[in-house]
């Protein structure tokens, strides 16, 4: 798919059909994840993508949304703040480098034809705990992956005026 049709197109899928997700996409989606450019470029993230039924179900048992089971494969990311360069005040720019990471991943997944859904809504220790990470990781975002099971909801945008100001 082109690229501006990608941004055009992509939508936060909650419904999924059980169809198995293709391995070339699935390294197609990782690719553009190693590809998201980062401060440094220290990469400082970890991308699981989970097909195990059981780990799969631990996933879903700590975060409130159902449709996440629907999907055959759930993306965790996960970060590494002491691997993260800081900014001057000292704070770490790991969760930033991952957002981006993300980012790729779902518009990666839409230009693969899939479905995605960016998740934060989560307890981070909850998680890290439930699926065993040990720090320095920390799970980040969640997405589900997998083939669309119906139409996404439409949704509006504000106008391109009130959000962007071209300054000189």
């Amino acid at each position: 798919m082109e690229f501006y049709e990608v941004l055009k197109t992509r939508r936060s899928i909650r419904a999924y059909k059980p169809d198995a997700v293709p391995e070339n996409a699935l390294r197609n989606i990782a690719e553009a994840v190693d590809q998201a450019p980062t401060a440094c470029n220290r990469q400082p993230f970890k991308l699981l993508l989970v097909r195990d039924p059981e780990m799969r179900k631990t996933i879903c048992a700590n975060c409130k949304f159902g449709f996440l089971a629907e999907a055959p494969v759930i993306a965790v990311m996960m970060t590494n703040e002491s691997e993260s360069w800081t900014r001057f005040e000292g704070d770490p720019a790991a969760d930033i480098d991952a957002s981006i990471a993300m980012e790729h991943l779902v518009l990666a997944a839409a230009a693969e034809g899939l479905g995605s859904c960016w998740i934060c809504a989560f307890s981070r220790p909850q998680m890290n705990e439930a699926l065993k990470i040990k720090a320095p990781w920390s799970a980040f975002a969640l997405s589900p992956i997998g083939f669309a099971n119906g139409e996404p909801r439409p949704f509006t945008r504000k106008p391109l005026s009130e959000i962007v100001e071209i300054v000189g």
